[in-house]
């Protein structure tokens, strides 16, 4: 379980508090107007942030005080962080080893997390030669290889279009219960939260809340929430 203790975050005038908690092995998605605090939050917890007050734990363990590669997460940003110098192979290993010397074994173990994703035989490649949804597939393919139990995405589709979105959103869920991981998922999108994710938590108005089921959520959002999401945007509309 990842808990979230009286955590609050702190920016000069501006603040945000969360006490919450995630099942191992769920899949909750993040949603809130722009500027609410929902990448802040996921920093705080990925460790990129440290909180003014509060703790995170996992399974019980406080990860307060550990810097972000002593915790158990893989984190994918919607800019996917691929070197541009280095082949799909070689971003992809950078899972297993940030300075590749890898082994026979490794390699086999990247060519077949680049399989996983669709992208077999695709290994040589450079991310500039790459499309943005195969730039995505290298992104995952390495975060199956960290095998981490907490996966965090940061709108890491956001540049996609609808049916190739539903496709990579798809093979986070495959992913996800494969290797039993706990998703957290920003999004500004609820199609994106109702298609993954049976929960969602709402950061709004300084607060991020207690996940709730997303379908009801969704459909009789609270005003905050409403407003940013418009007539349009709720399930059903």
């Amino acid at each position: 379980m990842l808990r979230l203790e009286g955590v609050e975050i702190v920016y000069d005038d501006w603040r945000l508090t969360a006490d919450l908690a995630l099942e191992r092995g769920s899949a909750t998605a993040l949603i809130g107007p722009s500027g609410a605090g929902k990448s802040t939050l996921i920093a705080a917890i990925a460790g990129f942030l440290a909180p003014a007050r509060g703790r995170i734990l996992w399974e019980e363990r406080d990860l307060t005080p550990l810097g972000p590669g002593a915790r158990p997460i893989t984190l994918v940003f919607q800019e996917h962080n691929l070197f541009a110098h280095l082949t799909a192979a070689q971003n992809v290993g950078l899972g297993l080893r940030p300075d590749l010397r890898l082994g026979r074994d490794g390699w086999a173990r990247v060519e077949g997390a680049l399989a996983a994703v669709g992208l077999a035989g695709m290994g040589n490649r450079r991310p500039a030669a790459l499309s943005g949804g195969e730039r995505s597939r290298v992104a995952l393919a390495r975060a199956i290889l960290r095998d981490r139990p907490l996966l965090i995405l940061d709108e890491p589709f956001a540049a996609l279009g609808p049916a190739l979105r539903d496709e990579m959103l798809d093979l986070v869920d495959r992913i996800r219960a494969e290797q039993g991981a706990t998703l957290l998922m920003v999004t500004h999108q609820p199609a994106d939260a109702l298609r993954i994710a049976p929960q969602t938590v709402v950061v709004d108005d300084g607060r991020a809340l207690p996940p709730a089921p997303t379908a009801a959520l969704l459909a009789d959002p609270p005003p905050g929430l409403a407003a940013y999401l418009g007539d349009g945007e709720r399930s059903g509309g």
